[in-house]
């Protein structure tokens, strides 16, 4: 592999794992609320 190639993998995983790990962290100060039902008429 090229050193331009891994650079580029490199960037690409740190994108990645990167957006995977923010999504966590704002869902763990964020959680979800699940939606109430709300009785039939």
């Amino acid at each position: 592999m090229s050193t331009s190639a891994i650079v580029m993998m490199v960037v690409s995983m740190i994108v990645l794992w990167g957006g995977l790990a923010a999504a966590v962290l704002h869902l763990r100060r964020h959680p979800d609320e699940p939606e109430s039902e709300q009785p039939p008429n």
